[in-house]
């Protein structure tokens, strides 16, 4: 069976990519920072690494630059993922030797295509062949006849008795809940009366899904929160108060609150109106499970 080793800070992304593989068969370790992703390659040596580029401690480039550099697990495949694909990406990505690069958030589908065409010729489960040597062995020796032996008493022949039916074991799988899409939810804050804008956006900037119109800096803006949102949560940390959960911004013309999907992504909400942001947050609150799902 080939094992593949996830390295991700985002566990709702970590939870997706182990089903989606689990799927097919495959063993999936998990790590949550580049220090344990370390240490997992050199006890487990995966076929396989899918690895985050941003990460809190060491970034994908790093990890991938370690992989390749090994004198023993050099040879292994290593697919980088990140929320912006563009020229600078790819040039760092190709100077460490990574295997391919991904865009996220990516379908079931393609992640498993691109893990599929990497893997090692060795990772992968194949049917064991059986030759003709293996079957027919050493050739048999030679039998000397016995004596034939008196004719038996001839008998009635019996009738044959019908062989067993196997009755096929009826398997009832289970109905998986069905993922929320991620566009509605949305779109239900974004109609909510005040709000002009909706987004969901990576930890690294990169817009994943907008709701309620687009501003013309929109990508800029996203870029500039997922910077503040990582500055903040590095005071939260430092000040041991844990990950940012929600962050008010007072401006002139209105609010915007950007508030925290799970581990990987960030809910920015832009209010024309400051009045209602108590409902918008007690909303947003109520559809966070979901959403964390839908991500």
């Amino acid at each position: 069976m080939p094992k593949v080793l996830v390295v991700d800070d985002s566990l709702s992304v970590r939870k997706v990519v182990q089903r989606a593989l689990e799927s097919k068969r495959i063993e999936v370790l998990s790590a949550a920072s580049g220090s344990e992703a370390i240490e997992q390659i050199a006890r487990e040596a995966p076929d396989l690494i899918v690895c985050d580029v941003i990460m809190p401690d060491m970034d994908g480039y790093q990890i991938c630059d370690f992989v390749k550099k090994h004198p023993t697990l050099g040879h292994t495949p290593v697919l980088l993922i990140s929320g912006i694909v563009n020229g600078t990406v790819l040039e760092r990505a190709a100077k460490v030797r990574s295997d391919d690069v991904m865009r996220k958030p990516f379908a079931a589908d393609e992640l498993l295509h691109r893990i599929e065409s990497l893997l090692p010729a060795a990772g992968r489960p194949a049917a064991a062949a059986v030759t003709p040597a293996a079957v027919s062995g050493p050739p048999a020796p030679a039998v000397v006849p016995a004596p034939a032996a008196p004719a038996p008493e001839r008998r009635a022949p019996q009738p044959e008795r019908p062989a067993p039916v196997a009755v096929p074991a009826v398997i009832v799988a289970a109905t998986p809940e069905p993922v929320p899409d991620l566009k509605a939810l949305l779109a239900a804050v974004a109609e909510l009366a005040g709000v002009s804008l909706t987004a969901l956006i990576d930890r690294e900037g990169a817009l994943m899904e907008v709701a309620g119109g687009l501003l013309p800096e929109a990508e800029l803006a996203g870029a500039l929160a997922a910077c503040l949102v990582e500055a903040t949560d590095g005071v939260g940390r430092a000040l041991t108060q844990g990950r940012l959960q929600s962050l008010i911004l007072e401006y002139d013309s209105g609010v915007v609150l950007l508030n925290a999907v799970g581990a990987g992504a960030m809910l920015a909400v832009v209010l024309g109106d400051p009045a209602v942001l108590g409902k918008v947050r007690y909303h947003v609150k109520k559809a966070l499970p979901d959403l964390v799902r839908a991500v």
